[in-house]
């Protein structure tokens, strides 16, 4: 049999060892591969008895529990399109992605049931406990039908944040999951000899794709963890050999007594993601265990798309180069591409691209170029090495006195300044320059003086690129994946200038 889904490369691991540990949940109980394997056979005959058919939407609205892990796992077996959403959203947005979504069926918190009940789809229950009516199995109901994938099916569908407008639904295939997966697995060499240490939300592409499905086709453990938990991680990271976080997490690890070169002695790859680590953070974490960290860049579109090394050079700051059967260009305004440390648009292509937007056909034309380049909208360049260095999002752009600014290298500047703990820099309006540069600080000493922090700045800097005002916080304002909310400092602080 060709293997042409992850679901696929999971049973075969099972009829391997069907009796190997494969998943250590938060209580202590330990599933083998044997065990969530009919775990997973048991969801997707529960989502068939309540009206799912191969190809149709299985919309998920839970928290992360190892049954709700299943669920995915689940409909790869029968070919059901997996739709996760974040359990934090309002009503409002939830009803908007199953309006857009048309899921034959809904799993949701029973908390929950009332935003999807009469709403056309099946609707089945799963708590925080990992209990609900999804778990209620009939021995009368029929195994769902065989399913066989085929490389261009319909996978999953997973919705950008909606930074921009209104979140888009990226299609994408079995293909596209399986390709990235095998690849990250022979980039960052993860064998069934690894344990990985799982505290990410399984409703974005980290947590699921990268965490996820590496794990379901090496076959190593999983340590599952409901959430981040500062205790947790330290009871078992000794245990562990990987870690996958994002920057928020790296800096609650970094500030805790607990992370020591021997608190991490075993593990053998931490990676960060979803959000740029800044080199100092970087630079520490390297002093406390010896480890440096492993930076890899990816999108909800495109799965993972460029690395670090596993061995050679990890440049802080840097997210790699780009993986194995994966083309990554940069393209300036003008449409020539960009010469070494130049900067552009990030354009990509490569099996592991999504297959475009549901229901948005014009979206999905705009997003690709003519040579079917996907358009990531991220802005970078490659220096001399071929590493990729990410300078913001296009949409983050500021256009001061007629110049481009990209946040992240006036970030750079201010997180060198003593005392600047985390940093968000933004446009807003301005009388004078039509945009003002603006920093939103978080400090980790007291009395620091905004005039002294710009002063500092304009030594390395332009001075159309030095803030206009520096803004203090207790915190950035961020997303379920650490990524900073700068859409709405933006609106908050709309009229500072005014």
């Amino acid at each position: 049999m060709t293997v042409r889904s992850v679901g696929q490369i999971f049973k075969v691991n099972v009829e391997k060892a069907p009796e190997r540990a494969f998943l250590h949940g938060p209580d202590g109980h330990v599933w083998s591969r044997s065990a969530f394997d009919l775990l997973a056979e048991n969801i997707a005959t529960k989502l068939a008895a309540s009206g799912a058919e191969s190809g149709e939407r299985v919309t998920v609205v839970v928290e992360k529990t190892p049954q709700a892990f299943a669920i995915y796992l689940a409909c790869q077996y029968a070919g059901y399109v997996y739709h996760p959403a974040n359990i934090g959203y309002t009503d409002t947005e939830l009803s908007f992605l199953v309006d857009d979504a048309k899921p034959k069926v809904v799993v949701c918190d029973p908390l929950r049931i009332s935003v999807f009940e009469g709403g056309g789809a099946g609707v089945l229950t799963l708590d925080a406990s990992g209990e609900g009516s999804l778990l209620e199995f009939d021995d009368n109901d029929e195994k769902y039908p065989a399913y066989s994938a085929e490389s261009n099916d319909w996978a999953a569908l997973l919705y950008t944040s909606g930074t921009t407008g209104k979140p888009k639904g990226a299609m994408l295939s079995q293909r596209n999951l399986l390709s990235n997966a095998l690849t990250m697995l022979e980039a960052w060499q993860i064998t069934d000899a690894d344990r990985l240490l799982h505290i990410l939300p399984i409703f974005h592409t980290h947590g699921l794709f990268v965490a996820g499905n590496t794990s379901l086709c090496s076959g190593c453990e999983i340590l599952f963890e409901n959430s981040f938990n500062l205790d947790a991680v330290f009871k078992r990271l000794p245990e562990a050999t990987t870690f996958m976080g994002v920057p928020t997490h790296y800096g609650r690890i970094l500030s805790d007594e607990r992370l020591t070169a021997e608190s991490t002695a075993k593990m053998r790859l931490f990676v960060s993601g979803s959000a740029p680590l800044d080199a100092i953070s970087s630079d520490t974490f390297f002093e406390k265990t010896g480890h440096r960290v492993l930076e890899r860049y990816g999108m909800t579109e495109t799965n993972m798309l460029t690395s670090n090394p596993l061995d050679g050079d990890r440049v802080a700051g840097s997210v790699g180069q780009p993986l194995p059967g994966i083309s990554v260009r940069i393209r300036k305004d003008g449409g020539e591409l960009a010469a070494v440390g130049e900067i552009g648009i990030v354009e990509v292509k490569g099996p592991n691209i999504c297959q475009g937007y549901l229901g948005l056909e014009q979206k999905t034309k705009d997003a690709f170029t003519s040579e079917g380049y996907f358009i990531t909208g991220d802005l970078g360049f490659f220096n001399e090495k071929n590493y990729l260095t990410l300078s913001g999002r296009e949409s983050d752009m500021i256009i001061s006195g007629g110049f481009n600014v990209y946040p992240r290298e006036v970030e750079n500047a201010l997180l060198d300044y003593e005392g600047i703990k985390e940093v968000a820099v933004f446009g807003v309006p301005h009388p004078d320059f039509g945009e003002g540069v603006t920093a939103a600080v978080v400090a980790d000493k007291q009395g620091l003086n905004p005039k002294e922090i710009i002063s500092a700045v304009k030594k390395v800097l332009a001075a159309y690129k030095t803030p206009k005002r520096i803004i203090f916080m207790d915190e950035l304002p961020k997303n379920a994946m650490g990524k900073v909310d700068r859409k709405s400092m933006k609106v908050e602080y709309d009229d500072i200038y005014r």
